[in-house]
């Protein structure tokens, strides 16, 4: 057994890609990916400009990091469709390392992360970065989010600052100071551009919002000279070609002080590109393999800097946005990556006339999608109030202070709750006995335990599993991996919860997950033996009543009542 387990094991970091062509790729499978990837390449186009703007660089490094890192990531990565890139959630930490230690000081964190991050996949820790508690992300995810959108008000309103400062308060103290000098001509471009991404978002969502906002915004510039600041005027442009691969010189003293932005960048590249894969996973009905990903990421960011780019990750919405878009391998992925690097090389003189006030507004837009506001008011009004503490502090701190400490509070924060939780959870079990006293066969059968009871008994075309134990953060991924194993998605599924003492909002929110996915096989779920805390918890975050989940008192009437209604339902 042992002799055949390291081979197996080696098994689960070929890239998809490879397993995609052995499955036979023929020309359905490019003309797919083809059209997929320039639908991408057109949506990456003015964000890889915007977010590099915003993180303190060029806009030709947020160009490069597409081409490079979005190449990396899809031919090696565990995902069949990963879209790699720039995202919102590196701006902070590249802004501030930038600003502290320069581009050079970049390049060094972002190659340590790199190997953090391909020595986490080899050493198998895919898994666990997916514990990384629901609050603490939609926590600094937020917080990200309102650090944009300060960081770019300056530009939407044509503010004549020469460098607004890094933190948030004094941001906002600065603008207020230099308020009476917003410059009307850039603040009607920039609301013009808005209006237009939010008009086509709303009539033509299937539209290249960004790209068309950005290009008119670009062509009123240029036919009607106006007095607005471009890439042009701040960056005297973008070259038309890729630069050599080159690297600074290493010191060692200063790795040690880049260290920890170099795990921030680890952690950051890691959850996001993973979160963004099991996105994937719940659009198609494919799995994603973890700590292929994770490796595919730390090549990803190293080749990025390498060739003068910033650091990469799974971008969500444009993955998403290629599976719409008809993507069905990692080959959409590189065709996107190749699509910008056309671009780039044939366009790259009409990016002069790009106004900042129309990157600006891409920003906002990118900002609100990122702060997830439905889900940020329902865990703060819903979830319980220890998980309620851990996303305002997480959220306050990524605002106030710093990412990495916002993640180091967020997170040791979280696991004390739930640790207090926990022997909560066993205070209210302490009445049972500790030695469970002998039972009768047909007692345990009729409890659904023997081989030969209830479970034994479902009708045809019913399902039945039961979870044992606190459903929490650590656990609630191993709910999504229950479909998988059912050859044939049933009619009805029941999910006994009567062992389960407490449910947290990952928990919630991975039931949630379920639910839906099971909503799109036509199966309809049933909940038996909830406990108070858990009927609580999932009450408030609005489970139960706005996905129609059924819920019994026990499994045994459950299964009685199905029993009974299965001669009138055939």
């Amino acid at each position: 057994m042992s002799q055949h387990a390291a081979p197996n094991r080696w098994r689960l970091f070929i890239p998809k890609l490879v397993t995609c062509i052995k499955e036979g790729y023929g020309w359905p499978h490019l003309k797919a990916d083809g059209m997929a990837g320039l639908t991408v390449a057109i949506v990456a186009l003015p964000l890889a400009m915007a977010l590099a703007i915003a993180s303190g660089t060029t806009p030709e490094r947020g160009l490069i990091t597409v081409i490079i890192a979005g190449f990396v990531i899809s031919a090696f990565g565990g995902s069949r469709f990963q879209i790699g890139g720039p995202t919102g959630a590196f701006v902070v930490v590249v802004y501030g390392v930038i600003a502290q230690y320069g581009y050079d000081g970049l390049v060094l964190a972002t190659l340590m992360a790199g190997a953090l991050l391909v020595l986490a996949g080899l050493a198998g820790f895919g898994t666990w970065i997916k514990y990384v508690p629901q609050p603490v992300v939609v926590g600094f995810t937020a917080g990200i989010a309102v650090i944009i959108f300060s960081s770019q008000v300056k530009d939407f309103l044509g503010l004549a600052i020469e460098q607004p400062p890094a933190g948030f308060a004094a941001q906002w103290q600065s603008y207020l100071t230099h308020i009476d000098l917003i410059h009307p001509t850039t603040l009607a471009l920039a609301l013009a551009s808005l209006g237009l991404i939010i008009a086509l978002r709303r009539w033509r969502p299937q539209a290249p919002g960004f790209l068309i906002a950005v290009t008119v915004a670009a062509a009123a510039t240029a036919l009607f000279t106006l007095p607005v600041e471009t890439i042009g005027t701040r960056f005297g442009g973008i070259p038309s070609t890729l630069p050599s691969p080159s690297l600074p010189r290493i010191d060692f003293a200063r790795l040690a002080e880049l260290l920890p932005s170099a795990f921030t960048i680890a952690f950051l590249a890691g959850v996001e590109s993973l979160l963004s894969a099991v996105v994937a996973d719940g659009m198609t009905g494919r799995r994603h393999r973890s700590n292929c990903e994770l490796v595919a990421q730390g090549l990803a960011n190293s080749a990025s800097v390498a060739f003068g780019g910033i650091p990469a990750t799974g971008a969500i919405a444009r993955t998403a946005t290629n599976i719409r878009a008809g993507g069905r391998t990692p080959f959409a992925g590189i065709f996107h990556a190749l699509f910008v690097l056309l671009f780039m090389l044939l366009l790259a003189p009409l990016a002069s006339f790009v106004p900042l006030a129309g990157l600006a507004a891409v920003l906002f837009i990118v900002a609100w999608n990122m702060s997830e506001v439905d889900r940020f008011k329902r865990l703060l009004l819903h979830a319980p109030w220890d998980e309620r503490l851990v996303l305002v502090i997480t959220f306050g701190l990524t605002v106030a202070v710093d990412l990495t400490v916002a993640i180091e509070v967020g997170v040791v924060l979280a696991a004390m709750l739930f640790m207090h939780r926990m022997t909560r959870a066993v205070a209210i079990q302490s009445h049972d006995l500790l030695i469970e006293e002998d039972q009768e066969d047909t007692l345990d059968a009729a409890n659904g335990n023997g081989k030969d009871g209830m479970r034994a008994a479902l009708p045809p075309g019913v399902e039945a599993y039961q979870i044992r134990g606190p459903f929490f953060f650590g656990v609630a991924d191993l709910l999504g991996e229950v479909m998988e194993r059912i050859s044939a998605p049933p009619k009805i599924f029941i999910l006994r919860m009567r062992l389960v003492p407490m449910v947290d909002a990952t928990g919630a929110q991975a039931l949630e997950s379920f639910v839906a996915r099971c909503r799109r096989h036509d199966t309809e779920v049933i909940l038996t033996g909830l406990q108070p805390q858990p009927r609580e918890v999932l009450d408030r975050m609005g489970l139960l009543a706005r996905q129609g989940v059924r819920e019994e008192s026990d499994f045994r009437s459950a299964v009685e009542k199905l029993t009974f209604a299965a001669p009138e339902a055939n």
